[in-house]
């Protein structure tokens, strides 16, 4: 798994016009090459009556699945440059269509590539780009006596907190990055003097800074 990733946070759409063309930007977060293309089809029925759909993708840790689709726009000057913004962002599983309703006026070559550009960006920016974090479970069990400093050391370091079990002890879970987390399971075996029960879970992503 990735330690981090962007990607983008909810599916969204933007228009933008063009010399009369409407061009309308759609962005989607993604989990697999088959929840891309639902998308891309379900955008298409929605503006079947529009001129063109076109689309790129990217899904995959190693981005191993990518797309791009210029749906009757001359060869690259649709998909590939949807493709490319993908690209230059970072961005991944993420999926991305613009559709286009023709205004009478042609753009060109080079007008339609940086219309596409533009419009997927237009899509992606509505979206709104985010950077998920991996990070491991790690369950803290103490005793009460304990519960105080353990609260108060966790504020400082700024240790992502998932919620507290008070039965007969005190159960923390506690979320430090994956990266982080044999060093801090080790601040914690010295914090405590070794006196806690500490063990591991999974390994989850959480969106940065929330």
């Amino acid at each position: 798994m990735l330690n981090n990733y962007r990607t983008v946070r909810r599916e969204a759409s933007a228009e933008i016009v063009i010399k009369k063309s409407r061009f309308i930007g759609h962005a989607k977060p993604v989990e697999t090459e088959e929840d891309a293309i639902a998308f891309i089809d379900e955008i298409k029925r929605l503006h079947r009556q529009a001129t063109h759909n076109c689309s790129a993708y990217m899904v995959g840790e190693r981005d191993q699945h990518q797309k791009a689709s210029d749906d009757g726009e001359p060869s690259g000057t649709a998909g590939k440059p949807i493709l490319e913004v993908i690209k230059n962002k970072g961005l991944k599983n993420v999926a991305v269509v613009v559709t286009r309703y023709f205004g009478g006026i042609m753009l060109g070559a080079g007008g339609l590539v940086r219309a596409y550009t533009d419009g997927a960006v237009a899509g992606i920016e509505a979206a709104e780009e985010i950077v998920y974090v991996l990070h491991r479970e790690v369950f803290v069990d103490v005793d009460y006596t304990w519960y105080g400093k353990l609260e108060n050391e966790l504020h400082g370091r700024g240790t992502r907190v998932g919620g507290t079990d008070f039965t007969d002890r005190v159960i923390v879970r506690c979320l430090p990055e994956e990266h982080e987390a044999e060093a801090f399971i080790a601040w914690m075996t010295d914090l405590t003097q070794g006196q806690a029960a500490i063990s591991e879970g999974e390994s989850l992503y959480f969106i940065e800074g929330e």
